[in-house]
Parts: C-alpha cells; structure tokens; sequence
C-alpha cells in the first residue's frame, strides 16, 4: 500500500517534477509476466526515478547498509526503501552472490519485475563497468527476459554525495528484450553467464553511450582511495 502511495502521491510527482524525465522505448518492458530490468547506475535517485515511471511495480536488490544504518535517520532510510519494495543484500562475505541471486528468484517467481544494477555498486566516475555474472544466472534459471535499461544525466543531477540534486534533464530509455532461452541449463557454464552478462552490458552501452571500462567497478573504487590516501601519507610533513 505505501509503494503506491510514495509513487502516486509522496515522491512519484515530485520526482517527474524535479527531473523531468523523457522516456524512451517504454514499450519494450511486459505488462505482465517475470522479467529482469538491467540498467546502470549513476545515482542514489536511480532507485526511485524508474519505479516511478513504471506502470508496473518494480523491486530492487539494494545494498543492506541502505537497511541498516544508525540513528532516526538510519531508521528513517530503511523503513523508506523496504515501503519503496527494496529488497536487503548483503554485499560482503562469500555468499553474497548467492544471497543476491536466491532473493532475486524469489521475485521473479511471483511473475514480478526484477530491477538490478550489473555492476553491482554505483559509478563512481559517469563511467559504465564490467557487469557481474548474477544477473545471467537469474535470467537463466528463471526463464526470464532482460530488458536494458539506461540512465542518462542521473549522475549530472545527483552526483556521488549530493544530498540535494541538481535541476538537470534526465532520460530513461528501455531497450528490446534479450532472450537468452537457447542457454537453457547452462546456468553452471561460467563462459556462458560471462558472454551473457557482456551481451546485456554491451545492450546498456548501446543505449546510454558513455565510456566503458572492462573492469569491476568496486576494485577500481577501491584503487582510486587507496591511491589518494598514499599521495596524502607522502604529502604530510615529516617531524
């Protein structure tokens, strides 16, 4: 009930207001029927934009910490995504894969819309990274479709850190179902889910047309600080 009342009535209106957003190829996602929406991200408002735009409901695999932080605010942002149909994943350990993907079944089980990032976090940079293979292993044993999804000017409206998003046009374009039935039962090939991931990559690349980088978005975060933090060390004056 409060899922229709934040897309209705709360922040659905405020949401087209603000950003304004153009939608392109809306034509391509089902109106009924499981099937996967894999996009990119840019922003924090990406999880709010395409459910509000969507005449279907739509749920997300959202990062547990979304659910987990401190404080009235802490509490305030998990009881806004779980109204908002977000799903918790714990994005650490050795099964988070398999956390990630068995809650993203359970989705597509009930012949519901299952939105999810291939990278796996957000872009730190505007730039599109190498997908991780969840994504083709759902597709595959769920019998689903995947419909690419882009997000163009996200990132220029609400940029990493950005509390308050900026005034800027925003476009939300949905490209053609991918059908992959003829990798039926080879969900275990790891050559397969990883041709089948590049394949949905390359469709978001197509239809958001930034740069791509053939690496793991999270490793190459984890460079770029780790980097910082040794020009800082070599700055710092000895005593």
């Amino acid at each position: 009930m409060f899922y229709y009342l934040l897309k209705y009535v709360l922040l659905g209106p405020l949401l087209r207001l603000v950003f304004r957003p153009r939608i392109e190829g809306l034509e391509h996602v089902p109106s009924e029927g499981a099937a996967i929406v894999a996009g990119n991200h840019l922003s924090f408002s990406d999880h709010f934009l395409m459910p509000a735009i969507l005449k279907r409901r739509i749920t997300f695999l959202a990062k547990a910490e979304y659910f987990t932080g401190p404080g009235l605010k802490g509490r305030l942002t998990a009881f806004f995504f779980r109204s908002a149909g977000q799903i918790p994943v714990d994005r650490s350990g050795k099964d988070a894969g398999q956390a990630a993907i068995r809650e993203g079944l359970g989705v597509l089980s009930k012949d519901e819309l299952l939105g999810i990032y291939p990278e796996g976090t957000r872009s730190h940079d505007g730039r599109l990274y190498k997908g991780k293979v969840g994504v083709a292993v759902m597709a595959l044993k769920a019998g689903v479709p995947v419909i690419p999804c882009a997000m163009i000017g996200t990132f220029e409206a609400q940029p990493p850190g950005k509390v308050i998003p900026n005034v800027h046009p925003v476009v939300i374009r949905f490209g053609k179902p991918l059908d992959f039935s003829r990798y039926e039962g080879m969900e275990n090939e790891k050559a397969i889910l990883r041709a089948i991931t590049d394949e949905i990559m390359y469709a978001i690349l197509s239809l958001s047309e930034q740069e791509y980088v053939d690496r793991y978005a999270a490793v190459v975060k984890a460079e770029e600080v780790a980097a910082a933090k040794e020009r800082k060390f070599r700055r710092m004056p000895l005593s």
